[in-house]
């Protein structure tokens, strides 16, 4: 111990002088406690001690050198899916409804309870027990998807944990449904031991993840779960009507100012223009990894059913811009149309509204409106 330490722990007597003391008559009232015992207990209160001095309100403050001693201690993370989602992370994937979101976590999941990699995407991580908070399928629809007309079921490993709400639970009187909801989801990790948790989707944690008042509590109460248990977690969400014809960007996430503020890995779905089956996947937010599936390098895939298990199959890696939406004249026209029969029908309605109605930006809308008041 240096003598600035010293110096500190000092200045903490009588308290930590008063537990030592209290150590030294343990000792010698147990012959089974030597000395090794009584000097890793004292290491332990200096540390906690100097620990809680470098905490500075809502900082904690240490030189880089003990930053990186203290990283050193921890795992690398593993990939869970690829570059796209790796072991500690909180991690978003979000898509516009019908899009694949809840088929491909389904199998990202299947995945990782099997230690089974997803054809084109690594796993690093070990075969291990995972929860998919199912808030979207009943079980006949979830049935359905894994199996051949309801006969020949697809076979999941016991890892695979789904869970659904309980129509008939009842909620407690002094709580919210969004308050059991959360302390439920806390006591099933706790029961199952799960490390890897998969939440589809966040319009059920909270009433509205689209405005931001929601959506920072929603993501404070994920990111807290994930450091107090040790989790990795997907969780799902949806874009709100978006222009077909432009690449995805973080732009696109309901409620995104805040939720991706609040995530360091986010990727996304997004449906080709040359055939309907076709999905491509983007990377929108990395940290773990350089950016590797960007606008010039997403991964193709199709959505298929061989057998029994309804899933994404790799095909090849291309340009977003091939997948995106031409626009013809005729679009255009049609576009426009919509645009002022929207404000004649509603002579209040905002730009904002008319654009995210129609999936355009507010500067289409006004330039179209300003001609139209023209002619």
């Amino acid at each position: 111990m240096n003598t600035a330490n010293i110096h500190s722990l000092n200045n903490a007597i009588p308290n930590i002088q008063d537990k030592y003391n209290q150590l030294v008559t343990v000792a010698q009232e147990n012959s089974s406690i030597g000395i090794d015992d009584l000097l890793t207990e004292v290491e332990t209160l200096e540390n906690g001690f100097l620990n809680s001095d470098e905490s500075k309100g809502l900082f904690t403050v240490k030189p880089a050198n003990k930053w990186i001693e203290l990283a050193k201690t921890r795992p690398i993370p593993k990939m869970l899916f690829g570059e796209l989602w790796f072991e500690n992370e909180l991690c978003i994937l979000f898509a516009d409804t019908n899009l694949g979101k809840s088929i491909l976590a389904v199998q990202i999941g299947n995945s990782i309870s099997k230690g089974e990699f997803i054809n084109g995407f690594t796993l690093e991580a070990i075969k291990q027990p995972i929860l998919y908070f199912d808030f979207e399928l009943s079980d006949k629809q979830f049935e359905n998807r894994y199996s051949i007309n309801f006969d020949q079921h697809y076979n999941f490993d016991d890892n695979f944990i789904r869970v659904e709400i309980n129509p008939d639970a009842d909620i407690p009187a002094n709580e919210t449904f969004e308050s059991y909801l959360n302390n439920s989801l806390e006591r099933s990790i706790i029961d199952t031991d799960a490390k890897i948790l998969i939440i589809d989707n966040l319009t059920y944690l909270k009433n509205e993840t689209e405005k931001s008042k929601d959506a920072l509590p929603l993501m404070k109460h994920l990111k807290a779960l994930k450091s107090k248990y040790g989790l990795s977690i997907l969780a799902l969400a949806h874009t709100p009507k978006r222009d077909l014809t432009k690449p995805i960007t973080r732009n696109d996430l309901a409620g995104s100012k805040m939720l991706i503020n609040f995530v360091v890995i986010c990727f996304s779905i997004g449906e080709s223009n040359t055939d309907k089956q076709l999905r491509y996947i983007k990377q929108i937010k990395a940290r773990n990894t350089e950016i590797i599936y960007d606008t010039e390098n997403v991964a193709v895939c199709q959505i298929d059913k061989p057998h029994n298990f309804l899933e994404f199959e790799f095909v090849d890696y291309g340009n977003e811009n091939e997948h995106l939406r031409q626009v013809s004249k005729e679009d255009k026209e049609m576009l426009e149309s919509n645009i002022i029969e929207l404000k004649s029908s509603n002579p209040n309605i905002s730009f904002g509204d008319i654009a995210k109605q129609l999936g355009t930006n507010k500067m289409k809308v006004k330039r179209t409106l300003d001609k139209y008041s023209k002619s």
